[in-house]
């Protein structure tokens, strides 16, 4: 079975980085500036790359995994090696163990605190 064909047009009006994100050339943006405001201007000046809900239509059409702005960078990480599952729970498992420690010497400095010894 033939290889699936990228849409060439795409590949030219859009750049993609290496971690996925897809950049594009805002619209309104090139020639007749002159009738628009500068708050205009200035707003298709920023942010270059594409919303999460754009990019998913482009998925299509390149036929490969894309990432937008919106979207969080922890989705496309790697799922944790079997070794390094058990230290993140030795750690989670040690954490509440650690913050009961403080509590309990504070308590015990109110009520020192409190004793008729010191007055």
């Amino acid at each position: 079975m033939p290889k699936n064909k990228s849409h060439k047009g795409l590949l030219k009006r859009i750049r993609i980085s290496k971690t996925g994100k897809v950049r594009h050339r805002s619209a309104n943006h090139k020639h007749l500036r002159s009738g628009k405001g500068g708050k205009r201007l200035r707003s298709l000046r920023k942010d270059p790359y594409m919303t999460t809900a754009d990019v998913k239509r482009l998925e299509k059409m390149l036929f490969r995994r894309l990432r937008g702005r919106d979207q969080a960078r922890t989705a496309l990480r790697r799922s944790p090696a079997p070794g390094e599952k058990k230290a993140a729970a030795a750690t989670a498992a040690a954490a509440p163990a650690a913050k009961s420690a403080p509590t309990k010497s504070a308590s015990t400095k109110t009520v020192s605190a409190k004793s008729p010894a010191k007055k």
